[in-house]
């Protein structure tokens, strides 16, 4: 049997366009959405996780400026004036502010001391703390400015956030 005509091909480049492998813009757009909506949920939680760290780094200064203003005091017989007679050297809070000490000891009255909610100094020897993230603080700890704050009260049986301290 004989072929009438020439055999038709199928595979016409012009008839049939192949793809190339990869992705279409709507794909690609559908990934960025992703990513993007994946970022502003992991955002906030490493920020929180940054506040944590520094909390818990600014307690742990505390105690210790606590414990080598108090080995001064007894070696020395008085409270240091600044925290620079202790060997602090200038160290920083984590939000990059140097750390408050008062010696209430030395001055009279309560007018500089930190207070709590019924306005009775939270310490009878020093006060030392940190202004915490926002830099802000007020004498009272219930206050906006100061609940950020890391403080030591009760004469050093506290030291965390002063929106913690209940008294």
């Amino acid at each position: 049997m004989k072929l009438l005509g020439p055999v038709l091909n199928l595979k016409h480049p012009q008839s049939v366009r192949s793809r190339i492998p990869g992705l279409t813009l709507v794909e690609v757009m559908i990934v960025l959405a992703l990513i993007g909506v994946l970022a502003a949920i992991a955002m906030p939680m490493y920020a929180n996780y940054r506040e944590r760290i520094n909390r818990s780094t600014a307690i742990q200064d505390i105690k210790i400026l606590q414990l080598l203003i108090t080995d001064h005091a007894t070696t020395g017989g008085s409270f240091p004036a600044s925290l620079a007679e202790v060997g602090n050297g200038g160290k920083l809070d984590p939000w990059g502010r140097a750390y408050r000490y008062v010696d209430l000891s030395s001055v009279h009255g309560h007018g500089q001391a930190r207070k709590n909610r019924q306005l009775n100094p939270i310490n009878s020897d020093f006060d030392l703390f940190s202004l915490g993230k926002d830099g802000v603080f007020k004498p009272q700890l219930t206050q906006k400015d100061s609940l950020d704050d890391i403080v030591r009260a009760q004469d050093g049986a506290f030291v965390g956030l002063a929106a913690d301290f209940s008294q």
